[in-house]
């Protein structure tokens, strides 16, 4: 029979369900107190003229700005990298500053550093594989407006020390650094350098001493890169010049501006019908890349020349073994756009990278069209050692990447542009408000890729999935990534916050009431720093629902889901008059109810309640208006909420 639903049943709830529960003999032990669940005071601070209480960007919201010119060569041959650096620094904070911090990653892989010291006996990700080499970054010279200053140098952090303070609401210093350092093979699995047999691949990131920010919440925000905790950094324009050898193909956030002198009078060509196809057009193919004549003659080395405006970093890659193709994307406005990739030869073919351009171009469009439009002209896949990272305008992915993994690392990577690219939270502390949001982001694109190429192949079950997210051994989703063991990463910074948002969208919300909550806060927060707070208080706000009982079971706390259905009785004992139904919240968590009743006919209905109906009791029993005996009663029939203990959810008739 047809399903039916009973939601006019909800004012039959039986008030006075605490008689009831004190005499039924099913009554189970149970760890659910509606106080913690729905109590007031979730959030620790009330709005102000900077976060107003809604979640919005306050009226008297600041954020400094650093702006980048920065040149920098590549010796193939040492792996060195020698570079200048010109930082224009805007403090439009209310305070004056005496001194500012900047962010020396590459420190990270010096012998002692503080990222090496933690590293356990069975190796670590997050590190540079136990490399020995001359690491670190080497600081020739750093002047402030033309003036030599001192400077101090700490693990991945470096002090300047300004000659004079440098004046708030828009005081402007320029600092220029000159230094160098040896790239890593292995960088973190975020930037290194890979053999192929036409030559080294270079996928270069955190490669020149970056800003701190210096923000309304903490001040300076100097946290060690130590390897498992990300960035957090200013907004600005970057330009670029990248020196390196004549052979290589160069690629790099942003819009490439001298492209004559670079490419072949073919190859630019090949540009200009890339520009315009939907399909992927070669720009270097297979065979030419062991020929010289795919390169302009004359020189040893060559400079490109890239720039990207409103972003927060910039990155780049480059190689004499890389192929090149390219496409044109298609953005809400009427803009276009380019879909880049660039690989070896051992990674190309219709199974691996041969797709990456249609997988970047496909990804890009789904999300601008339903979140925000992509803001960058170029879109660039570089395949080389890094399995997975990401970048404004430019990602890194893995040589050996191909078919469903490929997709997913394409779509993955390029999913950051939304967070943290665009919505510029502070991954250092909050890695699941980037990762996580991300994940979310990509369950969406892969259901609809290609009508669903990639897609599950069956539904979530989310108790055994509940299972592992709730598992008590986890910390809570609001923990710093550093303090993660790291064998818990991808289930707290990027699983289990993304199913939570699934959870929100299909099973609290409904999709149309999150997705306006969701789209809502990506633009109020693009180009700016939101916390935790700002988020939650934006998607209250929209959707008008309170959703702290949510909040603290699925982020601040790791509690558990355990409803179980103890009893059914029939009024005056006669089943043609109604049924009394008894469910029992046995955990921590609370969530809304869907039942499934089956009756002797055969009959099914199902009867949805509010989470509401946990607000006061541990224990619900409520009149069902049956008119036959009741065969089973079946909590959470479509295993669709995170409940760890089914063998409860089914109560049957003897």
């Amino acid at each position: 029979m047809k399903f039916k639903l009973f939601a006019g049943l909800l004012p039959v709830l039986i008030t006075i369900a605490g008689i009831c529960q004190a005499q039924n003999s099913d009554t189970l032990a149970s760890k659910y107190n509606y106080r913690d669940a729905f109590g007031p005071f979730f959030y620790s601070k009330n709005g102000n003229e900077y976060r107003a209480a809604d979640g919005q960007p306050g009226p008297k919201y600041w954020q400094n700005r650093a702006d980048y010119q920065l040149a920098a060569t590549l010796d193939d041959k040492t792996n060195q990298i020698t570079g200048s650096e010109l930082l224009t620094y805007t403090n439009n904070s209310p305070q004056k500053l005496g001194f500012l911090w900047m962010q020396l990653d590459q420190n990270l892989f010096k012998r002692d550093s503080r990222g090496t010291a933690i590293v356990p006996l069975s190796g670590s990700r997050n590190w540079g594989k136990g490399q020995v080499f001359d690491a670190g970054d080497k600081i020739k010279s750093v002047t402030v407006d033309g003036v030599s200053v001192k400077y101090l140098i700490n693990d991945t952090r470096m002090q300047i020390f300004l000659p004079k303070d440098l004046q708030p609401n828009g005081g402007q210093v320029k600092v220029k650094i000159e230094y160098s350092f040896i790239s890593p093979d292995y960088g973190s699995d975020r930037m290194g350098v890979v053999d192929t047999k036409n030559g080294k691949i270079f996928q270069v990131g955190q490669w020149y001493p970056r800003m701190c920010v210096y923000d309304d919440v903490m001040g300076w925000n100097t946290l060690p890169y130590t390897g498992p905790g990300e960035f957090y950094l200013e907004y600005g324009d970057f330009d670029l010049m990248i020196t390196a050898p004549a052979s290589h193909i160069v690629v790099a956030s942003g819009e490439l501006l001298n492209a004559k002198d670079v490419y072949t009078p073919e190859q630019l060509k090949r540009w200009d019908e890339a520009a315009q196809s939907e399909k992927t057009v070669m720009i270097r193919k297979a065979k030419e890349v062991t020929d010289p004549a795919s390169r302009p003659a004359g020189k040893s080395m060559l400079t490109w020349h890239f720039k990207i405006t409103n972003a927060r970093d910039a990155s780049w890659a480059s190689s004499a073994s890389f192929m090149e193709d390219a496409a044109k994307m298609d953005l809400p406005s009427g803009r276009k756009a380019m879909a880049i990739s660039v690989y070896p030869v051992e990674s190309a073919g219709d199974t691996a990278y041969g797709r990456s351009t249609e997988y970047a171009k496909r990804s890009i469009e789904m999300n601008s069209a339903k979140w925000f439009e992509y803001p960058y002209p170029n879109a660039t896949v570089v395949a080389g050692i890094t399995n997975g990272m990401e970048y404004p305008g430019i990602v890194f992915c893995g040589v050996k990447d191909k078919k469903k993994s490929l997709w997913a690392v394409n779509d993955h990577e390029f999913g950051h542009t939304w967070f943290p690219m665009i919505v510029g939270s502070n991954e250092r502390l909050y890695g699941w408000m980037d990762e996580g949001f991300n994940t979310f982001l990509n369950t969406l694109t892969t259901a609809d890729f290609n009508k669903g190429e990639y897609a599950p192949k069956k539904p979530t079950d989310m108790h055994r999935m509940g299972a592992r997210l709730t598992d008590p051994n986890l910390l809570p989703i609001l923990t710093e990534p550093a303090n993660l063991p790291e064998k818990y990463t991808g289930t707290l910074l990027y699983f289990k916050p993304s199913t939570g948002l699934v959870l929100l969208r299909e099973q609290i919300l409904g999709p149309e009431r999150f997705d306006r909550a969701f789209k809502t806060y990506i633009e109020r927060w693009a180009y700016k720093h939101p916390t935790p707070d700002d988020f939650f208080r934006t998607i209250e706000n929209v959707s008008g629902e309170s959703l702290q009982w949510f909040w603290r079971g699925w982020f601040t706390n790791n509690w558990r889901l355990d409803v179980a259905v103890t009893d059914v009785k029939y009024v005056n004992d006669d089943p043609q008059q109604g049924s009394l139904i008894t469910i029992q919240n046995l955990d921590k968590m609370a969530m809304p109810v869907t039942l499934e009743i089956k009756t002797k006919s055969g009959a099914t209905s199902r009867l949805q309640l509010p989470v509401e109906i946990w607000e006061r009791f541990s224990i619900r029993t409520f009149k069902y208006p049956s008119t036959e005996e009741i065969r089973s009663v079946t909590y959470d029939p479509d295993n669709v909420l995170p409940d760890y203990n089914p063998d409860n959810n089914v109560w049957k008739s003897k």
